[in-house]
């Protein structure tokens, strides 16, 4: 698939996004009407592996609502989030706004960051919980991060687990309510349409731009990637956990978090680079 394809895609998931951000922003899922706890959406060894962030300057790619960059600027950063969605980004604005905040957030395709952000360096990259499966060409993005970040700064992913994204909840006519492996694990094969009619939160079907396209991107992809582009990959974390119920079957746990139940299996990692 060449360039120009991609930038039509990722064209059709902007606009797409911008559907979407009314219906989260009412949403139980965001409770963005109620007293605001943007940490609900780390892990707590998000914070281990991130370290000590007061002072630091914290970018936050594809950020959508800004709900974890809060978590940031709370925690004493020089905050930035960058989406491509005008809508995610007018609205995280406004909730950072109210939150009493003072977080940074700037409109662009993240292939464009570098320019977007008029060269400026960071001391940690954030990206994660469902951003990467948005992206065509990691081997681009890779050399994206590693031009955002200061030598010595870090790159940290929490994504959803490649596993997690080749799980297809719904069975086949005749079939039981078992969880089967439907979806690639590996890239490769282009884009996944989807009609997006109905958004991952509650409320009412998105209006307007429905359309949708996602990459698989296995974990040896996203390392290849990353070394590639002259990061060193210092740590890799596997839970079994995710920060909402996705499936029916999914039990609570002691975090307030949510697992399958046995057999365990990874349902996000994350992942510590450094330049």
């Amino acid at each position: 698939m060449t360039t120009d394809e991609h930038a039509r895609l990722m064209r059709a998931n902007q606009a797409n996004w911008d559907a979407r951000t009314p219906v989260h922003l009412a949403s139980r899922f965001y409770g963005l009407d109620q007293d605001l706890d943007p940490e609900r959406w780390f892990a707590p060894f998000e914070w281990d592996d991130l370290g000590e962030l007061a002072g630091r300057d914290v970018l936050h790619l594809q950020c959508h609502l800004g709900t974890e960059t809060l978590a940031f600027a709370r925690r004493g950063a020089g905050a930035v989030g960058l989406d491509f969605s005008e809508a995610s980004v007018t609205a995280a604005s406004g909730i950072a706004a109210r939150a009493g905040l003072d977080v940074d957030y700037v409109q662009a395709n993240v292939y464009d960051a570098v320019e977007a952000l008029e060269g400026r360096r960071f001391d940690v990259v954030y990206t994660g919980k469902g951003a990467l499966c948005y992206l065509p060409d990691l081997e681009r993005w890779a050399g994206v991060v590693a031009r955002l970040l200061r030598p010595g700064g870090r790159l940290y992913i929490v994504e959803f687990h490649p596993l997690l994204n080749s799980l297809g909840p719904k069975p086949a006519p005749g079939e039981g309510p078992e969880l089967l492996l439907r979806h690639d694990y590996l890239g490769g094969d282009g884009a996944v349409h989807r009609d997006a009619t109905h958004t991952y939160t509650d409320g009412p079907a998105v209006e307007g731009a429905t359309d949708a396209y996602e990459w698989a991107h296995g974990i040896g992809e996203v390392v290849g990637a990353l070394t590639g582009a002259g990061l060193n990959v210092r740590r890799l974390r596997e839970s079994d956990e995710l920060p909402w119920q996705r499936w029916p079957q999914m039990v609570r746990t002691s975090s307030g978090w949510w697992r399958l139940p046995e057999p365990r299996i990874p349902l996000l990692y994350g992942l510590l680079a450094t330049r």
